[in-house]
């Protein structure tokens, strides 16, 4: 599916400069000049730049609420922790009902070929926040395309899953 996005100023000026992803629409607040455009993120309740990435976790956000039925409220956006003395920060962080993490998600630009890009860097990304976080699922997009993993603790690395489980797929898998 196409994104089409609804916007509340000059329509056609954000339309051609924002890259339409392979998500289903979803309406946001977008304000600013451009080159120097904002958005309204409903979690975090603040205006963030718009960037590339942000436009990907933005909508991947509203995937995850509207598609697969995740809580808002469970919902971690841009959490920093330390890995090697350097500060890292997880695009969405997932959490059970009980507020443990389970998920993790790295949203990169569309322009990013993570086809060819995840083999080495982004499961490497992974496992640096999964020695921090535990976490049984993570995923990877770049808002074209998506990669889904579900840890196994056997053989100790990631396996590629072929959907996004729905959250109470989730949870009840664990």
């Amino acid at each position: 599916m196409v994104g089409i996005i609804s916007i509340y100023l000059d329509h056609q000026k954000y339309k051609s400069k924002l890259k339409q992803l392979n998500l289903p629409s979803y309406s946001f607040r977008i304000s600013g000049k451009e080159g120097s455009e904002i958005i309204f993120d409903p979690l975090r309740k603040r205006w963030v730049k718009l960037t590339p990435e942000e436009w990907v976790r933005q909508n991947f956000i509203q995937y995850l609420i509207h598609e697969g039925r995740y809580p808002a409220g469970l919902m971690a956006i841009e959490m920093l922790f330390q890995y090697n003395n350097m500060k890292k920060r997880i695009d969405i962080l997932v959490h059970d009902r009980k507020g443990k993490p389970v998920m993790i998600v790295e949203c990169k630009s569309p322009d990013v070929n993570i086809s060819d890009f995840y083999e080495d860097k982004v499961y490497d990304q992974i496992g640096e926040y999964n020695l921090e976080y535990k976490v049984p699922y993570a995923i990877v997009t770049n808002g074209m395309v998506n990669y889904a993993f579900k840890y196994n603790a056997e053989r100790k690395q990631y396996e590629h899953l072929m959907e996004i489980p729905p959250y109470e797929d989730l949870i009840a898998g664990m």
